[in-house]
């Protein structure tokens, strides 16, 4: 008996279609895909969501069990549980204008497309990015399509909102501040409250090395707690930028990403 949990591909039953193969991924109640090829081997494979279900009747040609499968904004991690044809990614995108999905692996990408970016969803052209009413002198994201609204945040300084409500926050540090909140227990109230955001991210404009230049006598223990609280808290990620310019950048690439991909809008 075939798994449900299970990676299927069987044949289309469909005889004049190009894409002679079905994918089902145990993913959204069942994603079931037409593809070209039973796998990316060489390059990437064109796939069309369908809206059927998967039938039993189908033949079946492969059949594997699943270690992840996972949709991380516009793309689908797939992770089998086999010694090799196991890693690989559903990328959906636009081709000519047109929804498209491409099934590729890290080596079928880089032959495609060398030293280039994976496909991309659809392009941002303005994101409305809220701006906490308690942030003072903070970032003016110049240069970019970006509208800045003020408004109290229950997270962090920078936001980006959707219908849904609140998808993504930055919270944006000094080095000053970093150590003194580290230091008092406020950075854990803080993370505390970014993860109950689906993205969020703490930025600090400085590097690392700072932080033990600027409290040389304390500096391992501030290094433990931090460490601490990124094990307690492994999906916020702690950015050190180097400097308020590249922290700037880093938080309108963060919010523009999660708009593009519309992460926890859903």
């Amino acid at each position: 008996m075939l798994g449900m949990e299970s990676f299927l591909i069987a044949r289309n039953p469909e005889p004049d279609s190009r894409l002679p193969f079905l994918v089902r991924l145990p993913i959204e109640g069942g994603l079931v895909l037409k593809v070209k090829d039973t796998w990316p081997r060489a390059s990437r494979v064109y796939c069309y969501v369908t809206d059927g279900e998967w039938s039993p009747a189908l033949e079946v040609i492969d059949e594997a069990e699943v270690l992840t499968c996972r949709r991380r904004g516009a793309a689908i991690d797939l992770v089998l549980d086999r010694p090799s044809l196991a890693r690989s990614q559903f990328i959906f995108t636009e081709a000519r204008g047109r929804p498209a999905v491409f099934w590729q692996t890290q080596k079928a990408a880089r032959t495609a497309n060398p030293g280039a970016r994976v496909p991309r969803g659809r392009t941002i052209e303005d994101i409305e990015i809220v701006v906490d009413t308690r942030e003072k002198y903070g970032y003016k994201f110049a240069g970019r399509s970006v509208q800045l609204r003020r408004a109290a945040l229950p997270a962090g300084d920078y936001g980006l909102e959707a219908p849904s409500g609140l998808i993504a926050v930055v919270e944006r540090k000094t080095l000053e501040n970093f150590a003194a909140s580290l230091s008092d227990g406020t950075l854990a109230f803080q993370m505390q409250r970014l993860a109950d955001i689906p993205l969020a991210a703490v930025v600090v404009e400085a590097h690392y090395p700072d932080l033990f230049r600027l409290h040389s006598g304390r500096a391992a223990w501030l290094a433990a707690m931090l460490g601490r609280l990124a094990v307690r808290y492994p999906e916020i990620p702690v950015i050190f930028a180097g400097s308020r310019k590249f922290a700037e950048e880093w938080a309108f690439r963060f919010l523009s990403s999660a708009a593009e991909d519309g992460i926890g809008s859903s």
